[in-house]
């Protein structure tokens, strides 16, 4: 098992070990964290998850994006070329259930918002160095997406899944900004 795997395996079974009253209380305080911070109170277009747990609970957040008048955009993977693309939402009802579970963008019911119109990108993962640095879910979606989105970055992380290190390769590009249920840890 390559160093990568073993450190999603490992992930994976420390976020299971989340209780839900943990899940929620982490969530909650990462959410108050952002609200605060002048990347999301400068930004008029964020694109974000529908996050499925144990990710950070995203479905808070997009309801406080929308009462603060701010543009919603999130994403669709293309499953044959890996790559996403990511369509403005004004309810949740316009989403469906697609491959894994995921949630996604109706695109009869969307319209699709171009990388460098969205502000502030989130972008998901299992594990981060203090460096910025995430390891994905192994599909390289938002590797291939960072490479174009000329944007502001963050990533919502839950304390544990802040780790000293893992193998990074030369495409991997930081995020700009971590919040955790405990600090904000700014990269660049």
């Amino acid at each position: 098992m390559s160093e990568k795997k073993r450190i999603r395996k490992e992930m994976k079974e420390s976020l299971a070990l989340l209780t839900k009253p943990f899940y929620e209380h982490y969530s909650y305080k990462i959410a108050s964290t952002l609200y605060k911070d002048e990347d999301w109170l400068l930004a008029n277009i964020i694109g974000i998850t529908i996050s499925k747990e144990p990710e950070v609970d995203t479905f808070q957040i997009i309801r406080k994006a929308w009462e603060a008048g701010k543009v919603v955009v999130v994403p669709k993977c293309d499953p044959k070329v890996k790559t996403l693309s990511f369509w403005r939402i004004t309810e949740f009802s316009q989403l469906e259930s697609v491959f894994y579970g995921l949630l996604e963008p109706k695109i009869e019911e969307t319209t699709e918002v171009k990388p460098e119109d969205i502000d502030l990108l989130f972008v998901p993962g299992l594990a981060y160095t203090r460096e910025g640095f995430r390891l994905g879910f192994g599909g390289g979606y938002y590797d291939r997406y960072l490479e174009n989105y000329p944007g502001k970055t963050i990533s919502l992380a839950f304390h544990i899944q802040v780790i000293p290190q893992f193998p990074v390769e030369k495409h991997d590009i930081p995020v700009s900004k971590i919040i955790t249920n405990d600090e904000v840890i700014k990269i660049k």
